[in-house]
């Protein structure tokens, strides 16, 4: 169990769903928050609605020079965790063009963005905690997803790959893979989401696994085994099951 009282810690996409839930949790365990999202009167309601301190810093990830101010607003950090995204259902049968560069651009480059912000002064003083939000859909290609599950898989490869630079030092980097998460984003689905979870309920896996040294955590536990275990399909098999 991690001690949380008076830490300062950079949440990104806290406005709403599973943002804002993860938000109340750690308040609750005595975390000082910066809460960043595109919506400055969203987030505002939310550090209303704290138990703990709160600050509201606005940033756009899609943005390098609001993803510098905002890291300079916010200062030194004990931690971040990174969630903002966006997500549109559709494949190549379907595609449009400014929504899959948007999710590129948000979902991954933006984690890139902020990566490069936070990586460096965690390295400096050999400190620091890094949360990154993948999805189980970024384990194999998806039909019907394609730019989603590459943006995602984007950034559980990022995760993957600063945890091995990382692993031995006092820099800690931790991954979290949900499925389906009740919110304004799934709900422009029109198919079925096997075990999906409310936000409150996901906030809860995913500060669970906050409190632990495991690098990863894939959820809900069920349902994720179909996911993972597919990368061990071969391809022919894979294709015919999935596609």
């Amino acid at each position: 169990m991690s001690e949380w009282a008076g830490k300062r810690y950079w949440l990104v996409g806290a406005s709403e769903g599973l943002g804002a839930a993860l938000a109340h949790k750690m308040s609750a365990a005595g975390v000082h928050l910066f809460l960043s999202a595109r919506s400055e009167d969203k987030l505002n309601d939310l550090a209303a609605s704290l138990p703990g301190k709160s600050d509201v810093v606005p940033v756009d990830v899609s943005d390098a020079e609001s993803v510098k101010a905002a890291a300079e607003a916010v200062g030194d950090i004990d931690g971040v965790v990174q969630i903002a995204g966006v997500y549109w259902p559709f494949g190549a049968k379907n595609w449009d063009a400014d929504q899959a560069i948007a999710m590129a651009d948000i979902n991954f480059t933006g984690a890139m963005r902020l990566m490069g912000a936070v990586v460096p002064k965690f390295v400096e003083r050999d400190a620091g905690h890094i949360v990154l939000t993948g999805s189980l859909s970024g384990f194999r290609g998806l039909p019907g997803a394609a730019a989603y599950t590459s943006s995602k898989a984007g950034v559980m490869t990022l995760a993957e790959s600063l945890y091995a630079d990382l692993r031995k030092t006092n820099v800690r980097v931790q991954l979290v893979n949900p499925g389906f998460v009740k919110t304004r984003l799934t709900d422009k689905n029109d198919f079925s989401m096997p075990f999906i979870m409310e936000p409150e309920d996901a906030a809860r896996e995913y500060f669970e696994h906050m409190n632990t040294d495991a690098f990863k955590r894939s959820f809900p536990t069920l349902f994720s085994w179909v996911f993972r275990g597919s990368q061990f399909l071969p391809d022919w098999l894979y294709y015919r099951l999935f596609a």
